[in-house]
């Protein structure tokens, strides 16, 4: 999941999956726009065959933090 995850972050920023940790910040780190973060959440529920609550999803900020919302959202 987090492989594939990377994957799909890398098609909206110019970093590579394998250089991307869990420190890394979606705007500040990562370029990533509001329309792109949007977009992501948008992809990551279609591939995953998830839906994360809005609230939930506007409060991530790093990479470790969307991982750990997708683990927790695939879980249920």
């Amino acid at each position: 999941m987090e492989q594939t995850f990377k994957e799909i972050v890398a098609r909206y920023c110019e970093t590579k999956p394998e250089d991307m940790d869990s420190e890394k910040r979606f705007r500040e780190d990562l370029g990533f726009s509001s329309l792109d973060f949007m977009s992501l959440l948008g992809e990551l529920e279609d591939t995953f065959d998830i839906e994360l609550e809005e609230e939930d999803a506007l409060q991530v900020r790093t990479i470790g933090e969307a991982l750990e919302l997708l683990e927790k959202e695939c879980l249920e």
